[in-house]
C-alpha cells in the first residue's frame, strides 16, 4: 500500500498534467464514491471518464491516470449521480429565460428535468442539449398538456395521444378538467401504443381509476385526499383549496395502508412536489421566503408574483391554519407509507413555481423526504437511481458503463442531506463543469451582484 504522501504525489503529479493538456479523459483522483447502489461510501478511489461515460471505477493505488488526462482532485471530496428534477416547467424554445433556469439547474447538481408543461419547440431543444450545441440538462419532454380545455371528448383525446406519440414526445402529460371518459380513453390509448402518461389526476376520474388504468406517475400526490375521504363527507362545504389541503381534517387516515398498496400493486410511481405545498399553505412568513438566498437569481417580478400567490391563499375563505398544517402532515406520512410499502416515489418540485427557484428547490425537496421520515440514501434514491430506472437511462449510478453526469460535493451528503447543495463541480454529459466555471455563470442572474 502507498502512504498518504505518496498518494498525495500521484494527485498532484496528475493535476500538473491536466493544465497541459486537452483530453477526452477525466480523472476524479483519491474520491469518495457514493455510487447509490448501497448507503455505504467507497473511500479513496479513482474515477475515469471517456467522453461522456465512466469507464474505470477503482482504488487510488490500483487505477492509472492515462496520460493527458483532464484530473481533478477528489480528496475530502464526494462523487454521487447527477439529480433529476422530475417537475419542472421548461419555457419555450426561445425564451429570454431559457438560460437562467438552465443555468440554476445545472449549477445545483440537476443533470436531468422531466419538463410537465410541454411545447412543440421542446423536441427540437431536446436535441440541441443532448448534441451539446445548448448548454443545459438532459430534458424529458411531454406534449402540450390534455385538459378540459384543450380535449373534445374521448374520440379527440385518442387523436391528440396518437399525434403526440407519433411526433416522439416522451410522454402525456394530464392536466385537470378531463372527463372519465376522455381520461379513459386517453390511457387506453396510451397504453396501446406503449407511451407513459403522467401529472395530475382527473376530479372525475380518482385516483383509484387511475392506477386501473396504469397512470405512469401521479404528481402532487394529486386525488390521494379525496380518495381518502369518508363516503358521506361534505368535503369541506365545497372548499378544497390547494391539492386539497383543507380536506385533511375529514381523512380516514386507517386507509393509507389501503391506499398505498393499490400504488405499489399498480406500479404507479409519485412525484410529491412536498416543497411546493409546504411552501404555499404553511405558516412561515412571506418575508422569510421571499429573502432566501435563491431569490437573487429570479426576476424581483417573479418573486413578488409568487409573495402575492401565498398572501391570497393564506386569506382565501375557508383557508385554516390548523388544517393546513395537519394536511403537511398528513402528506408528509402519506410519503413515508407510499415508500416503506414500496410504492416508488421520485424527486420533483414544481420549479420554477411559488417559491420554487431551479435547483435549489430539488434540495428543499430532498430535506422535505428526509423530514417525511426517509434516510437520506433513500431521498438521494429518488433523484438518481430511481429517475434512471423510471425513465429507462443510462445513468443515476456511478459505476462502470454509466453516463458520465455526476456531482462532487465537498461533504458526505448521507451523512446530511444538506450537504447535497455542497457543490464542488458537475459533470455534464462527461464535461467538467469546476465550481468557479458555474459561479460566473450563475453571476449573470444575480441582481444583488452588480
Amino acid at each position: 500500500m502507498k502512504t498518504a504522501l505518496q498518494r498525495w504525489a500521484i494527485v498532484v503529479f496528475a493535476l500538473l498534467l491536466a493544465e497541459v493538456s486537452i483530453a477526452n479523459t477525466t480523472a476524479f483522483v483519491n474520491v469518495n464514491v457514493v455510487s447509490m447502489s448501497s448507503g455505504s461510501v467507497i473511500a479513496a478511489q479513482t474515477v475515469l471518464v471517456e467522453d461522456d461515460i465512466i469507464v474505470a471505477i477503482g482504488s487510488v493505488d490500483d487505477v492509472r491516470i492515462p496520460k493527458g488526462a483532464i484530473a481533478i482532485d477528489g480528496t475530502d471530496r464526494y462523487l454521487m449521480p447527477g439529480l433529476g428534477e422530475m417537475h419542472a416547467h421548461v419555457p419555450d424554445a426561445d425564451s429570454s429565460e431559457l438560460d437562467r433556469y438552465f443555468t440554476l439547474f445545472v449549477a445545483n447538481g440537476i443533470t436531468t428535468v422531466r419538463g410537465m408543461l410541454g411545447r412543440p419547440s421542446h423536441l427540437a431543444l431536446r436535441q440541441r442539449l443532448l448534441d451539446g450545441t445548448l448548454f443545459g440538462p438532459r430534458l424529458i419532454a411531454s406534449g402540450p398538456s390534455l385538459n378540459g380545455r384543450s380535449v373534445a371528448g374521448p374520440a379527440d383525446a385518442r387523436r391528440q395521444v396518437r399525434e403526440q406519440a407519433a411526433l416522439g414526445y416522451d410522454f402525456i402529460k394530464v392536466h385537470p378538467g378531463l372527463s372519465a371518459a376522455e381520461f379513459t380513453a386517453l390511457a387506453e390509448t396510451a397504453n396501446e401504443l406503449g407511451i407513459p402518461f403522467a401529472g395530475h389526476v382527473p376530479v372525475a376520474a380518482g385516483v383509484a381509476t387511475a392506477l386501473r388504468l396504469k397512470m405512469r406517475a401521479i404528481d402532487h400526490l394529486d386525488g390521494y385526499f379525496v380518495a381518502l375521504l369518508p363516503p358521506d363527507s361534505h368535503r369541506s362545504g365545497g372548499y378544497g383549496g390547494f391539492f386539497d389541503v383543507m380536506l385533511a381534517d375529514e381523512l380516514e387516515v386507517e386507509r393509507i395502508g389501503e391506499m398505498v398498496s393499490a400504488t405499489a400493486a399498480a406500479g404507479t410511481w409519485n412525484v410529491p412536489t412536498q416543497v411546493l405545498v409546504e411552501q404555499l399553505v404553511s405558516t412561515v412568513p412571506v418575508e422569510d421566503l421571499r429573502n432566501r438566498p435563491e431569490m437573487k437569481y429570479m426576476p424581483k417580478r417573479t418573486v413578488q408574483d409568487w409573495a402575492a400567490a401565498k398572501e391570497a391563499q393564506i386569506a382565501e375563505r375557508g383557508f385554516d391554519a390548523g388544517t393546513a398544517a395537519l394536511a403537511i402532515e398528513l402528506r408528509r406520512r402519506l410519503i413515508f407509507a407510499l415508500h416503506d410499502s414500496g410504492a416508488r416515489l421520485l424527486l420533483g418540485s414544481d420549479a420554477p413555481q411559488i417559491f420554487n427557484v431551479p435547483g435549489f428547490s430539488a434540495h428543499r425537496e430532498l430535506e422535505a423526504l428526509v423530514a417525511s421520515g426517509l434516510t437520506p440514501f433513500e431521498a438521494l434514491q429518488t433523484g438518481t437511481a430511481a429517475v434512471a430506472e423510471f425513465l429507462g437511462t443510462n445513468a443515476g449510478h456511478v459505476q462502470a458503463g454509466k453516463d458520465a453526469d455526476l456531482v462532487l460535493l465537498d461533504a458526505n451528503p448521507l451523512e446530511d442531506i444538506q450537504n447535497s447543495r455542497r457543490i464542488h463541480g458537475v459533470m455534464l454529459r462527461g464535461v467538467w463543469l469546476p465550481g468557479k466555471t458555474l459561479e460566473e455563470r450563475l453571476e449573470k442572474f444575480d441582481d444583488d451582484a452588480g
